[in-house]
């Protein structure tokens, strides 16, 4: 039943009884006419939907099943979004941990950790919205600077005493690994708007962590460092760049794989990016320095290496940055670049010069000498100028070039000490005993000119004496020479004080070994004059008294040696007044013995008896004495002193008998 009809039923047909008829009649017509119009409402509804069904089916279609689709991207979107914040919080609560650390402590190992971990999830999730890259970014600068804070908290509390090797080593390594994060934020956020020359400053970032890792000699995470920097900046066209410092970023990347690949020993590929950099050099200066240090580098690691062929390797590498330095020359604008390059140019030069020296190719070695000489920026000051040159005439047997190249030193008080010695040694390799005299000339003027240490007058007298002192009329002559020179009163002076005790004890010892071979070869005038030396470097004390006895022994044979009787009885009494024993005794039997003083000889015997290490040997010895001396009386009171100890039992057996 249709709501008309209801109406009508139940509420209409009791006012129609009641009524008159002609009110029934409006009410029917009024009822028919609803009718009428609601039929025709219902029939146009239902037209209109025919019509779009026949007309747009697809589009209802797709109407219908896209809506849900559009609803469920709308939120997967939002829960993407507050993901991404999600670890953007957990990063920057990671930062904020490492910037409040304090000084004193240590750098936790679960800061790089975590932040490892969130950077992963966050990497899986890109590409981002400018906004949140812009966030990125900032953090990224947050943890750099918190990096730079921490890695000077931790070079002062480098300098605390308790601060171990390893705790360093192991907070190094955590600052490294907080600044590769650093790198790798950037490079996940990768460009955004709002940030000038984005990929330069990401792979600045790279560059400077890899030059951190590899001063930690981790030189895999170094290499992986620069070839991320380099694969970011690989696309770029070198004839757009004018920025400075983005083409100095540009050279110091290949220059630091470069040196990368050196340390772990592919020298083929250190060479190649070496070479490639050619192209990164921009006519300027600066990169001429650059990239020729790198090669004068290579050069020295090579030459300190000594292996078979390396003097060659060494001298071509040299040679490259030796060329690098004269184009830079010609490149420089300023006075600065200039000095520096021409300061490096004959750095290298002289290498070039040492090169040839090994080589055996001395003419080369004049010739560069002669270079740097004749250079305007007064290189011909330098300390190791004459010592080239003096080998190089060496090498060529040019002896008279060689001796002025070494007296010159005196004059150039730029010499170091360790330099001249070596010089002095070198001359005396190749000059031999005919250096002597020269030796001694330019040691004395160094004394007048500069500090000269114990240690180095050591080394020099032990070269003018040479590996024996005995040996004929040249090994005269070096001992002559060198007992001028340790007899000089500024030499002695060296070696005054406790701090030169080591250096003291050496050249005792040094010139006692080398009187010993004199006196051995019976040449008592320079064993004596050698011994008598010796003892200039024996203290004037109790503890060395017994050592300054022995010399005035010795030097009391030398003399009895030369028959220079007086001379050895004022030893042999020295000798006595220090340590009084049964040596010193006999020596005195001898020299009277030697003097025919028959009654100092026979007093002599007695008072040998009351020595503390006497033993019948000794009057064996004085009796076989006497007797080659012709004093009969003398052996005759030894034998029967002898004699007189068996007679009263008071016979002392040696320990050697």
């Amino acid at each position: 039943m249709d709501l008309g009809a209801y109406f009508v039923r139940h509420h209409s047909v009791r006012r129609i009884q009641s009524s008159a008829p002609c009110c029934f009649f409006v009410f029917f017509v009024f009822y028919f006419s609803l009718q009428i119009h609601i039929f025709g409402c219902a029939f146009q509804n239902f037209r209109n939907y025919s019509l779009c069904n026949l007309s747009t089916p697809k589009q209802m279609k797709i109407a219908e099943i896209s809506s849900p689709d559009h609803r469920q991207g709308h939120h997967d979107s939002q829960f993407q979004q507050q993901h991404h914040l999600h670890l953007v919080s957990q990063i920057e609560s990671s930062i904020k941990q490492a910037e409040n650390l304090s000084p004193g402590k240590p750098l936790p190992v679960t800061i790089s950790d975590d932040l490892r971990k969130y950077l992963n999830q966050l990497s899986q999730l890109a590409p981002f919205p400018n906004s949140l890259k812009l966030l990125v970014w900032k953090l990224s600068y947050r943890l750099w600077n918190a990096c730079i804070d921490l890695s000077n908290a931790a070079s002062i509390r480098s300098h605390y005493p308790s601060s171990s090797s390893s705790s360093r080593k192991d907070s190094a390594e955590e600052h490294a690994k907080l600044r590769h994060i650093t790198a790798d934020l950037l490079a996940v956020a990768g460009g955004v708007s709002g940030v000038p020359s984005p990929v330069i400053k990401s792979a600045s970032f790279y560059h400077k962590t890899g030059l951190i890792w590899h001063e930690l000699r981790n030189f895999d995470l170094a290499s992986t460092c620069f070839e991320k920097a380099t694969d970011l900046v690989s696309n770029f066209d070198l004839n757009t760049i004018t920025d400075a410092g983005e083409r100095k970023l540009l050279l110091d990347l290949s220059i630091a794989r470069s040196r990368t690949a050196w340390e772990i020993s592919d020298q083929n590929l250190a060479m190649t990016l070496l070479n490639r950099a050619r192209t990164l050099l921009f006519g300027l200066a600066e990169h001429y320095k650059a990239r020729g240090s790198q090669y004068m580098m290579f050069g020295k690691t090579v030459l300190a290496k000594s292996e078979s062929g390396g003097l060659s390797e060494a001298l071509r590498l040299m040679n490259e940055a030796l060329d690098l330095y004269e184009k830079g020359l010609h490149a420089a604008r300023t006075r600065e670049e200039m000095h520096e390059l021409k300061d490096l140019r004959s750095k290298t030069l002289r290498f070039v010069s040492a090169i040839h020296l090994q080589m055996g190719e001395y003419e080369s070695v004049i010739k560069c000498v002669k270079v740097l000489r004749d250079g305007d920026s007064g290189e011909h000051h330098h300390p190791s100028l004459p010592v080239l040159a003096m080998k190089g005439w060496l090498g060529l047997g040019r002896f008279m070039e060689a001796e002025k190249e070494l007296r010159g030193m005196v004059v150039n008080k730029g010499i170091p000490e360790g330099v001249w010695v070596s010089a002095v040694e070198a001359y005396f390799q190749a000059a031999g005993t005919a250096g002597a005299e020269t030796a001694k000339g330019v040691f004395l003027g160094l004394l007048g000119r500069c500090h000269i240490s114990a240690s180095a007058a050591v080394r020099v007298a032990h070269k003018v004496v040479g590996d024996g002192g005995s040996g004929g009329e040249g090994a005269r002559v070096r001992a002559k020479v060198v007992a001028e020179i340790v007899s000089d009163e500024r030499v002695v002076a060296l070696f005054s004080g406790e701090a030169a005790g080591k250096q003291r004890v050496a050249m005792h010892a040094l010139l006692w070994n080398c009187a010993a071979d004199h006196f051995r070869s019976k040449d008592y005038e320079t064993s004596a004059e050698i011994f008598e030396k010796s003892m200039l470097y024996v203290p004037y004390d109790s503890e060395n008294s017994i050592l300054r006895a022995k010399g005035f022994r010795v030097l009391c044979l030398c003399h009895l040696g030369l028959s220079q009787l007086d001379q050895a009885q004022e030893y042999i009494n020295e000798a006595e007044k220090l340590e009084p024993n049964i040596t010193a005794a006999f020596l005195k039997l001898k020299i009277y013995l030697q003097k025919n003083d028959k009654n100092s000889s026979i007093n002599q015997i007695q008072a040998m008896t009351t020595c503390l290490d006497f033993s019948l040997d000794f009057l064996s010895l004085a009796a076989h004495e006497a007797v080659a001396c012709r004093a009969l009386t003398v052996a005759v009171a030894a034998l029967s002193s002898l004699l007189n100890f068996y007679a009263k039992g008071k016979i002392k057996i040696t320990n050697d008998r």
